[in-house]
């Protein structure tokens, strides 16, 4: 049973509104300004961002996807903001976050002198956890329903990247998307220099 379920009648309206709160809207540049900080990686660590604990660079031609889309890199989480779950399979969590200007996610092309260049931020909910949270649609970002990602088993690919089925929201900051700035995969970001 949800809150909205919960409450009284009078109060319907304002579990309507609440949901809305799923719709978030955010200027660009000032998310490039709040998360700037984060291009210094040591500073990513030292606030409790972890690599992938797949290891992995994610690509699309590595995914079973058209290899033009490019890549997303190597994305660092989170933790206490995805609330994620004990080792298992898949990555599973029961986070809810959705702040652009605090992601839970760090996205960073590896370079050929072994660092890591900050190229976009992240959010994801599980969707399990976000039903269960009451809400029945994929979170909205300026306009943009968040992407829904879920392995098909029929498929040699893993679509939701070793995730339990979610959504997510990309957002290229730092670097250029000829794509548009919200979409998945960059065609001018590269694991070529990925190490494992």
């Amino acid at each position: 049973m949800t809150i909205c379920t919960k409450l009284a009648a009078g109060f319907v309206a304002l579990c309507g509104a609440a949901g809305m709160a799923a719709a978030e809207t955010y200027d660009l540049d000032a998310l490039r300004r709040a998360v700037e900080k984060y291009k210094d990686v040591e500073v990513a660590l030292s606030e409790g961002y972890i690599p992938d604990p797949s290891g992995q660079c994610v690509h699309a031609a590595t995914e079973g996807l058209p290899a033009e889309w490019g890549g997303m890199g190597v994305h660092y989480l989170h933790p206490g903001m995805l609330v994620l779950a004990p080792p298992g399979d898949r990555v599973d969590g029961m986070g809810t976050h959705t702040d652009f200007m605090k992601p839970a996610i760090l996205l960073y092309e590896p370079q050929a002198d072994g660092t890591m260049e900050l190229v976009g931020i992240e959010n994801l909910v599980f969707e399990a956890a976000w039903k269960a949270a009451g809400y029945e649609e994929a979170p909205m970002m300026n306009g943009r329903m968040w992407d829904y990602m879920a392995d098909k088993p029929e498929t040699s690919a893993d679509e939701a990247h070793g995730f339990m089925p979610h959504y997510d929201q990309h957002i290229w900051l730092f670097r250029e998307n000829p794509m548009g700035e919200a979409m998945p995969f960059n065609p001018n970001v590269t694991c070529d220099h990925h190490q494992m």
